[in-house]
């Protein structure tokens, strides 16, 4: 799988499709194409000058030119940011192609979330002009983007990932996802999602969802909630006052799906909408335990926020915010393809009280200058790497604790200042 990609970092075609100009990176600089690429994935997330010297420092064995920070910012500007999207895709293909004994279904579907969330990208002239500017009730202001994930909830993996302004809705930017989407997969999305458009899009694809709507969601939705029903099978149709000039459909148009209730402490009803009507196949009872699958996406989300620190911009332009953002996607999912490998050996470790898992945070760390090295040595050093990062993932495990539960506060960032860090976690990058 490495030396795959290693490949292909090397290659003269690689470099041709995803430099800028046809008029860069053509002197004949040993492999300077490639080290920078390589440079920009070891997780940028201090001073550049420093991240630099350090990374010569650490590869100083290793036949390549020296660059300094000046070098660096100007090669990079010359990269397409898809360029990690393009490993991303590698590696998935890899994974999902001929490995079925590995890859984790339910009932058959692949299981994937959908969420967005804000960015806090630097405040620059540039940013604020494409982003735009999000204020606060002391009118201090930052500039966000609005990032959306499609992920799979089972097998850990970021499918496709897109960061664009906040005036884009998170619906078109789910949307935006479903290229990557067949029919043997299964969405869930949580109530912001939901429209009889949305719904449309999806059965127009033929793709299965599964989406949580507000008890007011319609006068069906609210017609099923007074019933009592766990399960039912209704028409939904377009809103009364829906522009329907530029759709495919009309105001009669219907659309089949099922409703179910969930059962919350509290007497708390949730409703769900799905596209899997066969109720032998998909009792009612299934559906809690299954929508409760998407919190992985939340979870990846703090992953991404507060363990590969995101935000923690190499550069100021969209083009380097870009780039760090597919960056770190692509080191995500080596993250997991490691983690994967170990499964069996972290199951083996597990006790009639905990099961385990790695810890997160420290895995990314010792990612460092380490996932260089993966694509820049031969098969047989690449093992040894990969040897010695299960070793240390597989010594640093943490119990899973089951059944805990954490009052949502959704008020608690409104002043917008980032929380500290706790004292259970350290900044491992």
């Amino acid at each position: 799988m490495f030396n795959k990609i290693k490949n292909e970092i090397f290659s003269e075609e690689f470099k041709s499709h995803f430099r800028i100009s046809d008029k860069y990176f053509i002197r004949n600089r040993k492999q300077h194409f490639p080290i920078i690429l390589l440079f920009m994935l070891n997780l940028l997330r201090k001073s550049l000058s420093l991240e630099i010297e350090n990374f010569v420092s650490f590869f100083k064995q290793q036949s390549f030119p020296k660059f300094t920070k000046s070098a660096f910012v100007q090669a990079r500007r010359k990269i397409k940011p898809e360029v990690f999207k393009h490993l991303s895709s590698m590696l998935l293909e890899e994974f999902y192609t001929g490995n079925d004994d590995a890859i984790h279904l339910w009932k058959g579907f692949r299981l994937l979330a959908v969420d967005s969330t804000r960015i806090t990208l630097p405040i620059t002239t540039e940013l604020k002009a494409i982003y735009g500017v999000t204020k606060n009730q002391t009118d201090s202001h930052i500039v966000q983007a609005r990032c959306s994930v499609l992920f799979d909830v089972l097998n850990k993996y970021v499918l496709d990932g897109v960061l664009a302004t906040p005036e884009i809705g998170e619906r078109d930017l789910a949307l935006v996802h479903l290229h990557c989407c067949n029919p043997k997969d299964l969405l869930i999305y949580d109530r912001g999602y939901p429209s009889y458009n949305f719904i449309h899009q999806h059965i127009e694809k033929n793709i299965n969802f599964l989406m949580r709507v507000k008890t007011t969601f319609s006068q069906t939705v609210m017609d099923f909630v007074e019933s009592k029903k766990a399960s039912q099978i209704v028409e939904i149709f377009p809103g009364k006052n829906t522009k329907l000039s530029d759709k495919p459909y009309g105001k009669n148009t219907p659309i089949e799906v099922r409703l179910v209730r969930v059962e919350l402490p509290n007497d708390k009803v949730e409703i769900l909408i799905t596209s899997l009507l066969d109720s032998q196949e998909f009792p009612s009872n299934l559906f809690k335990k299954l929508y409760a699958k998407r919190w992985k996406i939340e979870t990846f989300y703090d992953e991404l926020k507060n363990k590969l620190k995101i935000e923690h911009f190499s550069g100021y332009s969209n083009q380097t915010i870009q780039q760090d953002f597919y960056a770190a996607l692509f080191i995500s999912n080596v993250q997991t393809l490691i983690v994967s490998e170990l499964e069996d050996e972290i199951n083996e470790k597990s006790t009639k009280i905990y099961t385990y898992k790695v810890n997160n945070n420290l895995s990314y760390g010792f990612l460092k200058n380490r996932i260089v090295e993966l694509f820049l040595n031969q098969d047989s050093c690449q093992e040894t790497i990969l040897d010695e990062l299960k070793e240390l993932f597989k010594s640093h495990l943490v119990p899973i604790r089951p059944n805990r539960s954490f009052e949502r506060k959704s008020g608690k960032y409104r002043s917008r200042i980032k929380p500290k860090t706790t004292k259970n976690q350290k900044d491992t990058i």
